[in-house]
């Protein structure tokens, strides 16, 4: 028989309504927002694979500077720490300082204590306004793992996260070479196609073996290759 779920904190938010934390046995987490499952702390494939891809040219660098959009359970939080050197900093952007309060609490044992660890800095702030007024080239990358992902309802060209400003935004905000990370719950062509048309060299993954595979896109900002100077026409 399975064990109950116990609620360990709720909120109201503004525009989702109740999120609550629950717990059953050990590290068996859910975050819901009223009858919806946003996180299952038994489902981390993605997750995983979003902070490994996202970083895993870092390692040899001598400070990287990551930006993580969303906290959630901070498992990605975890990927990307483990991928990085102890010289790195680790931004990340979370709303609701409730998560940030989870994650440093009951979801701490999840995550060997992620969001405590010296590197990372946590702003309660808006992921995308803090891209947007961002020094150019202040990242070596910038991870995404919000609750939506992209959907064809985000290609229009004002979407704060998706859309084709914010993507020059974050192209912007990355040095050369920089990876922009972003998970989503299914493939989503438009997304690829704005990103290849901001100069992004872009794949999706697709993580795990059989069953409902989350998308994962690790985009990388490509060179800009400038056009040889003109030579003076001999007179």
């Amino acid at each position: 028989m399975a064990l109950p779920w116990h609620v360990l904190d709720r909120f109201e938010t503004a525009d989702e309504g109740t999120l609550e934390l629950r717990k059953r046995g050990k590290n068996d987490f859910l975050i819901t927002v009223g009858t919806q499952i946003l996180m299952n702390s038994k489902a981390q494939r993605s997750e995983l694979a979003l902070g490994k891809l996202g970083c895993r040219k870092l390692k040899n660098l001598a400070t990287p500077r990551v930006l993580v959009g969303g906290l959630g359970m901070a498992i990605t939080l975890r990927a990307v720490l483990d991928e990085l050197p102890e010289t790195a900093e680790v931004v990340v952007a979370e709303l609701n300082p409730k998560i940030c309060q989870w994650c440093l609490g009951p979801l701490a044992e999840l995550t060997a204590g992620a969001a405590a660890d010296p590197r990372v800095t946590i702003e309660i702030a808006d992921v995308a306004g803090l891209i947007k007024n961002s020094k150019n080239e202040s990242f070596d990358a910038i991870i995404f793992d919000l609750y939506r992902g992209p959907h064809p309802k985000t290609a229009r060209r004002d979407d704060p996260f998706y859309g084709s400003r914010a993507i020059e935004h974050s192209r912007r905000a990355l040095k050369t070479g920089g990876v922009f990370a972003v998970w989503g719950e299914n493939p989503d062509a438009g997304f690829e196609s704005r990103l290849a048309t901001a100069g992004f060299a872009v794949r999706c993954e697709r993580p795990g073996k059989g069953g409902y595979r989350h998308a994962v896109w690790v985009a990388e900002k490509k060179v800009v290759k400038k056009p040889p100077a003109s030579r003076p026409s001999r007179g």
